[in-house]
């Protein structure tokens, strides 16, 4: 089975199979009157598809309630948020805590709890395909924080990601934020140890993709590195083939 994937900044992306088109944490949407191959969402392009959309929290930089928008132009879109993101008056979306796993149907998405706000998600596809996009779920070590902050953070972070053992996990999107240096690939690299995927899509970038440079590099990479889907402009295009 094959997936399209398109950067369309930061933490969020589209992942497009022959029955779904899954749109992740989106929210910049300028300029104004562009498209998907610039990294904006132009829902005239999505008429008659299977969309839904997904916000892993309420942060300005993983959601904006004009993804309500779209509604107008795909009636049967669908909206799977956290459930601490307050929705518009006038919506439904669905709603998933940390420890909820939801059945839509044609896909069911599990809730994990967030190392920093909402959830990460574990969707599963009924046509076969497993994506995992943690949101903002990451072992969070920050140079200057004191030591037993940063314990704490891996501690939690760990055991959200122990819980997925087992899963056979197509597309990873996975933070590895810039800001954090060389810790960045802490959260991948355990992940990639304790659960793996098929490919994985580096994500938080704040548009910094100059930085994943580095994990062609680092040593923490090098057992998943052909696993590694690169990008470096809003709009590219990279294709998940299952082997």
């Amino acid at each position: 089975m094959d997936a399209e994937i398109r950067y369309l900044h930061h933490s969020g992306f589209s992942l497009e199979t022959a029955d779904h088109f899954l749109i992740f944490d989106y929210y910049l949407d300028t300029p104004k009157g562009c498209g998907l191959s610039e990294g904006v969402v132009n829902p005239k392009e999505l008429h008659g598809k299977n969309v839904v959309v997904f916000a892993s929290h309420s942060h300005p930089d993983h959601y904006s309630p004009r993804i309500f928008s779209w509604q107008k132009a795909i009636p049967n879109i669908r909206y799977v948020l956290a459930d601490e993101i307050r929705s518009p008056a006038g919506t439904a979306p669905v709603k998933i805590a940390p420890g909820r796993t939801v059945d839509l149907g044609d896909l069911t998405v599990r809730g994990l709890e967030s190392t920093d706000l909402g959830v990460a998600f574990l969707i599963h596809l009924k046509e076969g395909l497993c994506v995992y996009h943690a949101g903002d779920l990451n072992w969070w070590r920050w140079e200057g924080a004191p030591e037993e902050n940063n314990r704490e953070m891996g501690r939690r972070f760990r055991e959200q990601i122990d819980t997925l053992r087992g899963e056979k996990i197509d597309v990873a999107f996975l933070p590895v934020d810039p800001r954090q240096k060389r810790d960045a690939l802490l959260g991948a690299a355990y992940f990639m140890e304790i659960v793996g995927a098929q490919a994985v899509v580096p994500i938080h970038s704040f548009g910094q993709t100059n930085f994943y440079k580095l994990l062609k590099t680092a040593p923490e990479t090098a057992p998943w590195r052909k696993k590694i889907l690169f990008y470096q402009k809003r709009g590219d295009r990279m294709v998940y083939q299952r082997h």
